[in-house]
C-alpha cells in the first residue's frame, strides 16, 4: 500500500446543500428539480477537476417512488427508497465505503447531528459552507489555468527538439541557396 495514492470520496446531502447555498436555495424556491440539476451539474464539474469521487444523496420524499441511482465517471446520484432517509442512506454508505487503508471518505453536510454520527463512524465532515468555498476555489483556478493558456504563444518549433530545430535550419537554408 506504500506510496499508493489514497482514493477520496465526497458523500454530499444534497438537499443540505442546496438550503445551505445561496445560488441553490433561491433556485429552489421555484424549482426544485433545477436546483437538483444545477447542484449535481456543480459536483460533477468539481469532482473531474479533483479527482474525488462524489455521491450525492437525495431524500425520496421530495421525489415519491424513485429509490434511484444514478452513475458517471466522477459522479453517482442517488434518490433514496420512499422509506429511507438521506441521512440513513449517508450512514450506510460512510459504513459500506469506509476504508481506513485505501479510501479517505468525506461528508459534506451541515446537519450538526449527521456529521457527529458519520464522524464517529469513520468519516472526516465537512459543512456546506466550506463545500461551497472549496467549489469556488476550484473554479478560481480552473478560471486562472484557461486564462494562462489563452495567453501563452504557440510557436511552431514550440515542442521540437533542438536536433530537430537544427535539421530543419539546415533545410531552410538548403532552399534558399
Amino acid at each position: 500500500m506504500r506510496g499508493e495514492r489514497m482514493e477520496e470520496w465526497l458523500v454530499v446531502d444534497g438537499y443540505n446543500v442546496i438550503g445551505a447555498w445561496p445560488e441553490l436555495r433561491q433556485l429552489k424556491r421555484f424549482n426544485l428539480a433545477a436546483a437538483r440539476d444545477r447542484l449535481t451539474d456543480i459536483l460533477s464539474e468539481y469532482a473531474a477537476y479533483t479527482a474525488q469521487r462524489v455521491v450525492v444523496v437525495f431524500d425520496a420524499q421530495h421525489v415519491p417512488g424513485r429509490g434511484e441511482h444514478e452513475s458517471s465517471e466522477y459522479l453517482s446520484v442517488i434518490f433514496t427508497d420512499a422509506e429511507e432517509t438521506a441521512d440513513e442512506c449517508i450512514e450506510r454508505l460512510v459504513g459500506k465505503l469506509r476504508d481506513p487503508y485505501r479510501r479517505r471518505l468525506f461528508v459534506a453536510t451541515s446537519d450538526y447531528v449527521e456529521q457527529r454520527i458519520t464522524f464517529g463512524r469513520g468519516a472526516l465532515r465537512i459543512s456546506a459552507r466550506e463545500l461551497l468555498q472549496a467549489v469556488q476555489r476550484a473554479e478560481t483556478s480552473v478560471s486562472r489555468k484557461v486564462e494562462d493558456m489563452k495567453l501563452e504563444r504557440t510557436t511552431l518549433g514550440q515542442g521540437l527538439s533542438e536536433e530537430v530545430k537544427r535539421r530543419l535550419e539546415q533545410l531552410r537554408r538548403r532552399q534558399q541557396s
